[in-house]
């Protein structure tokens, strides 16, 4: 097992990354704070890990709720099926939720926690490669809105992270690229030598190896927890971390939550991200290349909607956390693994992008 730090001063928490720590209950029973436990996971993650987790927790009363799977569930209705549970059963303020499943299980346990009594505990045991790498990790917590993804939300870090990555051997081969979108970010935001090893290793990923599997989720929540520490409240840096999402959010948003994984979308995001990068001559043709071989390598999408209008695409994209003023900002790319945040484009840029990425298919599945 390895552990890192998440290093925020007294809200400071570690992820712990290895095989069969479902079965050790004593990595995450230390994080709870009283007697009572909720654990949300989902129709798909509970019928296999649910009981595992119940067993380990007999000095507590322990009640579970169970959402539907998918991230069109990922919404105030079915947000307060948690709040109803936990009324319903009289959890107080000591009440510590367990989020077992991925990012929007996560995320949505999150922000009940944060909202719940105005503020409870709760830990991540993340069960897709995307969650573990990404969405368990730095206490952004939320819900989508049908105008907008993640637009409402409250930073609220968790107690710990559980990363087991035997979870990882009942994904679909889907699931484990989107994740896979999300590692190769970190190597091209902020690590050439990561990016590099993601090239020459990605069959052994796609393999699901274990060694494989467990550097490129430590490497990945390395660099995340790094940014994090430095900037918790996205004032500044943490915004790298968003490369390819304001592309990749458009298109989840104007398909319709669900149509396309999270991971899908901000792969093509990334791509189209480099491509406006080379417009700005920062990233040369080769460049943009190497990003599309890499994420082809992975099997993820590299074309976006037909159907999503340069015009639509554009306004959604306005619909954004990172805009300011009115003005749309992007992570972009000066060079593999150096991002930067910026608005110092023109909008003739981002329709050239968006052309260029649709008119490659005529299809709007992944």
């Amino acid at each position: 097992m390895k552990t890192l730090t998440v290093d925020l001063g007294d809200r400071s928490y570690p992820i712990h990354i290895g095989s069969d720590l479902l079965s050790d209950p004593n990595h995450y029973i230390p994080h709870i704070r009283g007697k009572q436990v909720l654990i949300v996971s989902n129709v798909t993650v509970a019928p296999i890990y649910l009981d595992k987790v119940k067993s380990a927790l007999t000095n507590f009363t322990v009640e579970s709720v169970i959402l539907p799977d998918g991230e069109e569930h990922k919404n105030l209705d079915i947000l307060n099926t948690i709040f109803d549970r936990l009324l319903e059963k009289h959890f107080d303020r000591g009440v510590t939720l367990i989020a077992l499943g991925g990012g929007v299980v996560g995320d949505m346990t999150g922000f009940a926690a944060a909202c719940y009594q105005r503020g409870v505990a709760f830990i991540q045991i993340p069960t897709t490669l995307l969650a573990q790498v990404d969405s368990s990790v730095g206490g952004k917590t939320g819900v989508n809105h049908p105008l907008g993804k993640n637009m409402i939300g409250a930073f609220h870090q968790p107690a710990c992270v559980l990363a087991d990555i035997n979870t990882l051997n009942t994904l679909d081969d889907r699931q484990l690229s989107a994740g896979i979108a999300e590692v190769i970010k970190y190597g091209l935001i902020r690590d050439t030598e990561f990016y590099v090893w993601l090239e020459e290793n990605m069959p052994a990923l796609l393999r699901r190896d274990p060694d494989a599997l467990s550097y490129a989720i430590e490497r990945s929540c390395q660099i995340k927890a790094e940014v994090v520490a430095a900037d918790e409240r996205e004032g500044g840096v943490r915004a790298i971390l968003n490369l390819g999402h304001t592309f990749g959010h458009a298109i989840e948003t104007g398909m319709g939550y669900g149509a396309w994984l999270h991971g899908e979308a901000v792969g093509i995001g990334m791509l189209m991200a480099a491509h406006l990068s080379s417009q700005l001559g920062w990233l040369t043709n080769a460049d943009v290349e190497r990003v599309e071989a890499l994420l082809i390598a992975a099997r993820l999408p590299v074309h976006s909607p037909h159907t999503l209008d340069g015009k639509r695409f554009i306004e959604l994209m306005s619909v954004d956390k990172k805009v300011l003023d009115g003005a749309i900002r992007l992570v972009l790319l000066r060079s593999i693994g150096e991002a930067v945040i910026t608005s110092d484009f023109g909008i003739d840029t981002i329709e050239n992008t968006v052309a260029n990425y649709q008119h490659r298919t005529d299809r709007d599945t992944p």
